[in-house]
């Protein structure tokens, strides 16, 4: 990205696009308040229009794409774009929300899985395949979040989704030490990876969470051209 600091009100306006590394821990909605308001500081407005092409979990780090001005109409454009993932899937245990939002809920037996299992059941997640979204999520069902639900301890069908799994690969080095396997999903737009998690424990006789996850393109845009929120203020000299 160009230098910030230099680029006029009139340039942030008519539009511009971030690449966000969100951190670890952080909300998307708080990565683009974060920038929303040195933007308002530096550029001495009261309002502008922005948003994010994407939600990313607070417990999930890494690229996101913000939208400053006429640009937040290519929103829906970016959303629709091939994503890139890396990150690692616990295996023996699971929990409600297939991460480590929650606590774990059963403990699964491992000693069956060899590595070959490991990289042979990839195949069945691959493709276009359905996939049934995690109850612990912000998707809506008679105008109500699903987290919602779950926090109150009701039960609701989820429907599943068709989605597409351009590649799953997969690092099994630590499985026999520490029963992790690290990977790279690229995939649609719509795929819950923590699903993936969950969904490839049961493919192997057991279960599984998502522990780590990291996005990192986005398109053709990679997270290792983004900056961190406090660097983008740094760049807008706001302190």
């Amino acid at each position: 990205m160009e230098n910030l600091g230099e680029l006029t009100t009139e340039q942030w306006l008519e539009g511009q696009l971030l690449l966000v590394d969100k951190p670890l821990g952080w909300s998307s909605f708080q990565a683009v308040n974060a920038i929303k308001w040195a933007l308002l500081k530096k550029l001495k407005l009261k309002k502008i229009k922005i948003g994010h092409a994407g939600t990313l979990d607070p417990l999930a780090s890494g690229l996101l794409i913000i939208c400053v001005g006429k640009f937040t109409k290519r929103i829906p454009t970016f959303q629709g774009q091939i994503k890139t993932y890396t990150g690692t899937i616990s295996i023996g245990n699971t929990t409600p929300s297939y991460d480590l939002e929650t606590e774990f809920d059963k403990t699964f037996e491992t000693t069956h899985i060899s590595i070959s299992d490991l990289q042979e059941k990839t195949s069945q997640f691959t493709g276009e395949i359905e996939q049934t979204p995690p109850l612990f999520s912000a998707l809506k069902k008679d105008g109500k979040r699903l987290y919602e639900y779950a926090r109150q301890g009701q039960d609701t069908e989820i429907q599943p989704r068709k989605i597409e799994i351009h590649s799953f690969e997969i690092d099994p080095s630590r499985f026999d030490s520490k029963k992790e396997v690290d990977f790279e999903v690229v995939c649609s737009k719509g795929t819950y990876i923590r699903s993936l998690a969950h969904d490839y424990g049961k493919a192997l006789e057991s279960g599984a969470h998502l522990s780590a996850l990291r996005r990192t393109k986005i398109g053709e845009y990679e997270v290792a051209d983004a900056l961190t929120p406090e660097e983008i203020k740094e760049s807008l000299c706001v302190n």
